[in-house]
């Protein structure tokens, strides 16, 4: 038989680099894509079997790109069984600190570019009866925290679009995993844009105590596998969907003292 297909983005580093490992190690086929190449190429060789890799470098904010992106994606191994939408940018600063452009450029990438890209492949599996979207949001996707409102924002809108997405193509036996992670030990925060678009440059202390990516892609694996609407990795920080859900009065007043950065 076969080895099962799937399409990683965000996958040249932290949680992507990780689940790219995990899914090569037991068995599946991978397309890797992210913006820089020559990472993806070093994660590649990193992999259990490098030789059932493909590589297909894009960039989410050019969304007129996508289906041509996704036209090649299929065409490698000629079918696509699960699209592990990965990649994306977060932010560090105070909403009244943040211009405009960068609540933008979080949605363009964040949001739009990951329904794009969700488009370009849905008529794929529609046709064949068959496929699994599987989202990295956060767990900002469930509810806001200080210094990442564009990111909260992004993220919300990511549930409630693939939230529908799989209302509406359920008779299509598609699927659709929201994958929730909380503090991950990756570069993330690193990588967050400050107000005015700069990069933060520096590991969040949260972050740095996190969760190994390795053991957050074992977690992700195992949902997968299972085909989990939603699910919530990281330590201590998951309960906060819980108490938002069940206590949001004691949850807003935690909020405003929590050490978040």
């Amino acid at each position: 038989m076969s080895k099962p297909v799937i399409w990683i983005t965000g996958a040249s580093s932290g949680i992507g680099e990780a689940a790219a490992k995990k899914f090569s190690k037991e068995g599946y086929t991978l397309i890797l894509s992210s913006r820089n190449v020559s990472e993806l190429e070093r994660v590649k060789q990193s992999c259990a079997f490098p030789q059932d890799i493909r590589l297909l470098p894009l960039d989410l904010s050019e969304t007129a790109s996508l289906p041509e992106k996704a036209a090649t994606a299929l065409s490698f191994f000629g079918s696509l069984d699960l699209l592990l939408h990965n990649g994306g940018i977060s932010q560090r600063s105070l909403i009244k600190e943040t211009q405009l452009e960068v609540d933008r450029r979080l949605m363009e990438v964040n949001y739009f570019g990951t329904v794009a890209l969700t488009k370009a492949v849905l008529p794929y599996f529609i046709q064949n009866k068959k496929g699994h979207f599987a989202v990295v949001t956060s767990l900002v996707g469930k509810f806001g925290s200080p210094y990442r409102s564009s990111y909260a924002g992004a993220k919300h809108a990511l549930h409630g679009f693939f939230d529908t997405l799989r209302a509406e193509h359920h008779q299509d036996n598609i699927a659709v995993t929201l994958i929730c992670p909380g503090f991950i030990h990756t570069q993330v925060s690193v990588n967050a844009v400050t107000g005015d678009g700069s990069p933060l440059g520096e590991m969040d202390q949260a972050q740095a105590q996190g969760m190994s990516a390795e053991t957050c892609a074992d977690q992700l694996y195992r949902a997968l596998l299972r085909k989990k609407d939603e699910v919530y990795i990281g330590g201590k920080e998951t309960w906060a969907v819980y108490l938002k859900r069940f206590f949001p009065g004691l949850f807003s007043r935690i909020l405003r003292n929590a050490n978040v950065r």
